[in-house]
């Protein structure tokens, strides 16, 4: 339905005006395709990773064959690690009174593992998506608990300097897909 125009105009001007409202309406619908507006965004790149305020390099530190961190806090160095019978190993990373340690082991199920680790104020948090438990390491630091896959558990244990990198550190963690 043609929409009354005002008197004296007749079939040109309506014409006009038509062709006038569908520029304007084109010109409005390219304008909000071209700006972006509703576009999902891109995930972050993964490196560098953000820590806090600043940027830190992401960092390939080796735990054992399947576990490994993507990122460690700037100056930590490797300073020990050892194999973890039958199945498993254990990694350090320090400098100075500054320390992370990452430990990969059997575990039956989670119940058990987490009641395995005594951990002073413990409390229920996730790490991509599983359970964990974080608190205080009876012989001091900070540390984080979790199933990494059925039969396999995980912690990984920081100085008090390094608490505030705990998580992003345990977030860091990688293993193969397909288990």
């Amino acid at each position: 339905m043609i929409p009354e125009a005002p008197s004296g105009i007749g079939q040109g001007g309506r014409a006009a005006l038509t062709a006038l409202a569908c520029a304007v309406t084109s010109l409005v619908i390219y304008a909000l395709f071209s700006s972006g507006f509703g576009r999902p965004r891109p995930a972050p790149v993964e490196s560098p990773v953000m820590v806090g305020a600043t940027v830190a390099e992401a960092t390939l530190a080796v735990v054992s064959d399947d576990l490994w961190l993507t990122y460690l806090p700037a100056g930590l160095e490797r300073s020990g690690g050892g194999a973890v019978e039958p199945k498993g190993a254990w990694a350090r990373f320090g400098s100075g009174g500054r320390f992370v340690e990452a430990q990969v082991e059997p575990a039956a199920d989670w119940a058990g593992y987490a009641r395995r680790t005594a951990l002073l104020d413990a409390r229920p948090i996730t790490v991509r998506g599983r359970a964990a438990v974080v608190g205080r390491h009876p012989d001091g630091g900070r540390m984080i608990v979790w199933l990494e896959r059925p039969g396999t558990g995980a912690w990984i244990r920081v100085s008090d300097s390094l608490g505030g990198e705990l998580v992003a550190i345990a977030a860091s963690v990688k293993s193969p897909v397909g288990d």
